[in-house]
């Protein structure tokens, strides 16, 4: 009855450092004496050589990568911009996108108006605007609401 099973051929893996019956001796387990291979794990940063930085420690730091990925910068708007608008209309985001200053995917988005160029127009701003924007909108007689 016994002749009739099947041959195993296939051996079991050979388990290093599980003692004498691994097949791999018993102490040291075919890892040497001593040293960082002869214990558990080898630190993720070891390359093998101790001239040759790891990759990890070539690659640069990218500091901040982790604090400030989800913050989006503001649209800038300059005044030369805003002379796109009507005189006397609210410089507001639903106001700048029916005007292309901006996309209508945009709205949500910090805006801030800068100084650069001339503004011609009397405005009324109700967004972030800079000082010197803001003295040139108001000696036209524009008015901030920010």
């Amino acid at each position: 009855m016994s002749n009739n099973l099947p041959k195993v051929k296939t051996r079991s893996k050979k388990r290093r450092g599980k003692g004498y019956g691994s097949g791999k001796g018993g102490h040291t387990s075919a890892r040497g004496m001593k040293g960082q291979k002869s214990r558990s794990k080898i630190n993720i940063m070891f390359e093998g050589v101790k001239v040759k930085k790891s990759l990890l420690r070539r690659l640069p730091l990218q500091r901040g990568k982790s604090k400030n990925s989800g913050q989006q910068k503001p649209l800038i708007l300059n005044l030369s911009d805003l002379n796109k608008l009507r005189a006397g209309t609210k410089v507001n985001p639903k106001n700048l996108a029916k005007a292309n200053l901006i996309g209508k995917d945009e709205i949500d988005r910090k805006i801030k108006i800068l100084a650069n160029g001339e503004l011609t127009k009397k405005l009324i701003v109700e967004l972030p605007v800079s000082r010197a924007a803001a003295l040139k909108i108001e000696k036209l007689g524009g008015k901030i609401k920010a």
